[in-house]
């Protein structure tokens, strides 16, 4: 089921981005083998039980080992029929493995070759480690998060990792399927966090280049700066995310806040530091239940800043589905979301070689050649 049924793809072993978009790309129907290493590698150096290791759920995985003749020839084999590979080794190691482009796309010319990398395969950095944060710091995105007079403040890994990586990897091995399935050839694409922070920053560029961004962090709209962009503390301890940006919803904010029409100056910078000490005064008055209750239905642009622990169970969240249980766990279920080709409810993450032969099956292998593997120390259940 899903818009992507059809698609093979294979994922090399790797944590963060690549399983990310692994999963994005399996949760919309494609199928997915990913191949581990006998001993995985713990994501992000957290240790935690299989099913909560969310990244890697809906697809099974073979354990195989790479470096041994016939585990690359197995791998290899799954190469030939696949439309996608991903990866995301230091630029280098897959070439020194033999799974570089070169052989690959020589055995299965229609393959696309996604890379993952932080720097990117080219330029002084390409060798060099690092993680989001270091990517994010390279492209502006990192220094212009946080609040007046205080560090930049690391945004989770979320611009790096996941929204100029997995993302931008998803992006460009569908962009390049598409170009081979239209007639062309497979190709490499080469991903780096770098570079997708930098494009997620685009926008920003354009504001700093024609004078409408100041340059120091806290002191503009979308960064903290304006006292109708903030979060305000409520009586109970718990957070409201205030945003009317627009003329129209401030004016509907400050009615419902009790606010005079004086306040609708919101333009003006020079007031906004006694502005957002009454705005903060009045929410400290009521719980974030309350002032939810006051604006819940209005153009107001207010909403509870919701824990990971309530985020699933707010009527909203209920009421779309944003959240989804599986084996036990609460996480959010497959997005975006198609009228035509509806995706299935996600499988949890399973163990390596669970499935081995179902899923060998499913890749179109007959019997015959799936036998042929049967007990080799370099695949499978023998690995």
């Amino acid at each position: 089921m899903g818009p992507l049924a059809g698609l093979k793809v294979v994922e090399f072993p790797a944590i963060g981005p690549v399983p990310m978009c692994g999963m994005l790309l399996a949760d919309l129907g494609a199928t997915v083998i990913r191949l581990e290493r006998r001993q995985p590698a713990a994501d992000l150096g957290v240790e935690r039980p299989l099913k909560y290791n969310l990244l890697l759920r809906n697809r099974p995985s073979i354990s195989v080992d790479l470096k041994a003749p016939d585990g690359a020839r197995f791998a290899m084999e799954l190469l030939d029929s696949a439309d996608a590979l991903l990866e995301g080794f230091r630029p280098g190691t897959m070439e020194r493995m033999g799974f570089g482009p070169e052989p690959c796309l020589a055995r299965n010319p229609r393959l696309v070759y996604g890379r993952m990398t932080g720097w990117g395969q080219t330029g002084p950095y390409a060798a060099m480690a690092g993680h989001d944060l270091n990517y994010i710091a390279m492209t502006g995105a990192l220094n212009a998060i946080g609040r007046r007079g205080q560090p930049p403040t690391p945004p989770l890994n979320l611009v790096g990792d996941f929204g100029g990586g997995a993302l931008y990897l998803a992006l460009g091995v569908m962009a390049a399927v598409f170009a081979a399935r239209g007639g062309g050839k497979g190709q490499v694409v080469d991903a780096a966090m770098v570079d997708g922070a930098a494009s997620l920053m685009t926008p920003f560029f354009g504001m700093a280049a024609a004078g409408l961004l100041n340059p120091e962090r806290g002191t503009n709209v979308l960064d903290s700066g304006a006292p109708y962009y903030d979060v305000y503390r409520c009586a109970d301890g718990k957070y409201l995310s205030i945003a009317p940006i627009e003329t129209r919803f401030r004016r509907v904010f400050f009615d419902k806040l009790g606010m005079g029409g004086d306040s609708m100056d919101g333009d003006a910078k020079a007031g906004w530091d006694a502005l957002r000490e009454e705005i903060a005064a009045r929410i400290a008055t009521r719980t974030q239940a309350q002032w939810c209750a006051v604006f819940d239905g209005t153009d107001a642009c207010v909403a509870p800043v919701l824990s990971i622990a309530d985020a699933p169970a707010h009527p909203h969240n209920r009421a779309r589905g944003t959240f989804i249980d599986i084996d036990g766990v609460a996480q959010p279920a497959p997005a975006p979301r198609f009228g035509g080709t509806p995706t299935a409810t996600p499988r949890p993450p399973e163990p390596v070689n669970s499935r081995y032969e179902q899923c060998l099956r499913g890749w179109g292998w007959s019997d015959a050649a799936i036998s042929q593997w049967q007990g080799n120390p370099a695949v499978g259940p023998g690995a």
